[in-house]
């Protein structure tokens, strides 16, 4: 294959790769996946399973029926680099359709909010349309006040620092143009990358808008995440915000492109998403 060259503007929406990484993952796991067939199955190309070496024997079961009784719509993957980070971005590499949604398989992400992501995805095919727990009410079931309030803390700092008016930069939920993600050059391989994935194309100019969705606490196994972990994310958005953006994208990309200058133009529209 050719080297890529440059991202153009992303014209339409064709079909959706949906990332799901597994660990510990089975009833949650197939709850998810029946969801998605049931809203989105027409809109997807393929349902891009990661697994590693810890995913457990059970959810490990689970894949494998999936990928038995849904065929070709289920690849599955097992990731080379390490972590949740190494995970989505050996996925986005790997994605083939023309958008690559990212969510997880443990119903922290409410995967009824699919159907939304894609729709807005077909309205604004060279955006990335994001979930936002803070445009939702009550959309964090299961937070503490103090982490509330330290959430909404950074989330404020940094919508500031990069002149946004975003209000939940750090959930993981969000669909993104393929050759977008493609053509970054990504850094982080624990949970920062979460938040790296978002920064990275708001420093590039690319236009971001936001839908409304919750977060529920995990019912089934255990999060990989822990406090100490969520202090690298403030490295990662201080670092990108005075990066220059030459060096964010792969070698032999171009930020003279089609797909930014879109986005630099339309960086700070206020799209009214739809429900």
């Amino acid at each position: 294959m050719a080297p890529v060259t440059d991202y153009p503007r992303v014209d339409r929406f064709e079909s959706a790769t949906i990332v799901l990484p597994v660990m510990n993952e089975t009833t949650s796991l197939e709850e998810t996946v029946g969801i998605i067939l049931r809203d989105v199955k027409d809109r997807t190309k393929e349902i891009l399973i990661v697994v590693c070496e810890r995913t457990t024997a059970e959810a490990m079961a689970t894949v494998d029926r999936l990928s038995k009784r849904l065929g070709g719509l289920i690849r599955v993957h097992s990731q080379k680099l390490p972590f949740l980070g190494g995970a989505m971005r050996e996925a986005f590499d790997l994605a083939r359709g023309s958008h690559v949604v990212m969510m997880a398989s443990d119903l922290e992400t409410d995967p009824n909010a699919v159907t939304t992501l894609i729709a807005n995805a077909e309205a604004l095919p060279s955006a990335i349309v994001t979930a936002s727990r803070w445009r939702a009410g009550r959309g964090f079931q299961g937070y503490s006040k103090a982490k509330l309030l330290c959430n909404w803390a950074f989330q404020r700092f940094f919508s500031l620092l990069y002149g946004v008016r975003l209000s939940d930069m750090t959930f993981a939920y969000r669909i993104f143009p393929t050759k977008l993600v493609q053509g970054i050059r990504w850094e982080e391989l624990r949970h920062a990358f979460l938040f790296e994935a978002l920064v990275k194309p708001l420093r590039l100019g690319v236009q971001v808008v936001e839908v409304p969705s919750v977060w529920k606490a995990r019912t089934e196994g255990e999060s990989q995440n822990t406090s100490l972990l969520n202090f690298a994310y403030f490295r990662t958005g201080l670092r990108t915000r005075f990066a220059s953006r030459e060096s964010i994208l792969k070698p032999g990309m171009r930020i003279d492109n089609p797909a930014v200058k879109y986005a630099e133009n339309h960086s700070n529209d206020h799209h009214q998403p739809s429900d």
